[in-house]
């Protein structure tokens, strides 16, 4: 497995063309080898199979690319890490945890699925090893004391979207809502109204539909449809992967010619290049006219100098633009660097737990924030609008919506 690792790290140092940087790797610096730190363990939990593959690639990615770019070391300490497979059950993400633990990891990070975040908790905060959470988790999961996210909590873009349309739709408008059947959705809604309902009130029930892995090209035709027999405003949903790309292509078989909003992962990874179906395309002709907008904590095309850095060493070294996935975890790492620096020495996990609270200011590649008393980012929200750049769909934003956390 450590075997492995190296060769995915030397692979991405190549590609940076940092391969110098290394510290007790080959580079042939004794300096380095004899201040460097005592060698660490952190476990990376995420899926590599599955409908959340592509997201937990994006993960693994963003930390092996901090760690690419950082002498493949966190805070002095030369670093290995330990994969495992998350699973998509409570089950499945505790084997994983168990595991890693009898690895002797200094800490975990990842987890793509909010179920699995939920069910691995108690092992987590039992076992008194930090966790850093590298994409959204449930707005259920309070008061822990060693699961930190530096993502966000999944009520959140509800929220930054319901005070957006508030501000610009009239009270009399229908919104239909839809979402996958499970708490990620409940909670999106509830932010929804939370943001929204404040001198007015949304008046569509949600429709949930199944949490289908792969959805067929008519799965969601008559929920839509019954929707669509009330005339919306506007659309609003909560989809990812595959199910975002069929639940659009399906909204527009159905007829339907308005407005879509959405926590930003509905046009993350993937997804716009499976719509953009070229210049003649009917879905990119759609969406240019009718609109996508969404909410998120980044975009690719923020121009900030952290971003600049990470987003132009992410495309030369995986051909593709980072998402927030990527970035997430690239601040995970940067997070446990910052950390394992205050701690100094040998450090143990209730070391590092102690010092993931003093860290501070991070200047991240979606702006700078900081972790707030529930172990979440206080972050700015960006609206963003699907639009073409250059010839293809991106994730433009438009927006600074809210800074929530």
């Amino acid at each position: 497995m450590a075997q492995m690792n190296r060769r995915r790290a030397l692979q991405l140092l190549a590609a940076l063309g940092t391969t110098g940087l290394v510290a007790g790797c080959g580079s042939g610096d004794d300096t380095e080898e004899a201040t460097a730190g005592s060698p660490i363990k952190i476990g990376l939990i995420a899926p590599g199979s599955g409908p959340n593959k592509a997201i937990g690639d994006e993960i693994t990615n963003g930390f092996q690319l901090f760690l690419s770019t950082h002498g493949q070391q966190l805070g002095g300490h030369p670093v290995t890490v330990v994969p495992a497979e998350e699973g998509d059950t409570a089950a499945t993400g505790k084997a994983a945890v168990d595991r890693l633990l009898k690895e002797g990891v200094l800490a975990l990070t990842g987890v793509v699925s909010p179920t699995v975040m939920t069910g691995i908790r108690d092992a987590v905060e039992q076992a008194r090893v930090p966790l850093i959470g590298s994409n959204a988790s449930p707005a259920t999961l309070q008061g822990v004391v060693y699961i930190w996210r530096t993502s966000y909590v999944l009520d959140e873009p509800g929220f930054a979207l319901g005070e957006h349309l508030r501000q610009i739709l009239d009270p009399s408008s229908r919104i239909a809502i839809f979402g996958a059947q499970g708490q990620g959705s409940q909670d999106v809604v509830a932010g929804l109204r939370r943001g929204y309902e404040q001198g007015r009130r949304l008046t569509e029930d949600p429709i949930y539909t199944p949490d289908y892995p792969n959805p067929g090209k008519s799965a969601y035709a008559g929920p839509i449809r019954k929707a669509l027999a009330r005339k919306p405003d506007a659309v609003f949903c909560h989809y990812t992967g595959a199910q975002a790309v069929q639940f659009i292509k399906q909204l527009y078989d159905e007829g339907y010619r308005g407005p879509i909003y959405a926590p930003g992962f509905l046009t993350e990874g993937t997804v716009l290049e499976q719509l953009d179906d070229g210049e003649k395309g009917r879905d990119r002709k759609l969406i240019e006219a009718h609109g996508i907008e969404t909410a998120l904590n980044y975009s690719a095309d923020l121009n900030n100098t952290p971003n600049r850095v990470f987003a132009s060493a992410y495309r030369k070294t995986f051909n593709t633009s980072p998402t927030t996935y990527a970035m997430a975890s690239y601040d995970a790492a940067q997070v446990l660097d910052k950390a394992i620096r205050l701690v100094g020495g040998d450090p143990s996990p209730t070391q590092l737990n102690l010092a993931l609270g003093k860290i501070g200011q991070i200047d991240s590649p979606r702006g700078s924030w900081q972790f707030n008393q529930p172990r979440t980012p206080q972050q700015k929200w960006y609206l963003r609008k699907v639009q073409l750049d250059g010839r293809l769909l991106s994730n433009v934003v438009i927006n600074e919506l809210a800074t929530l956390g």
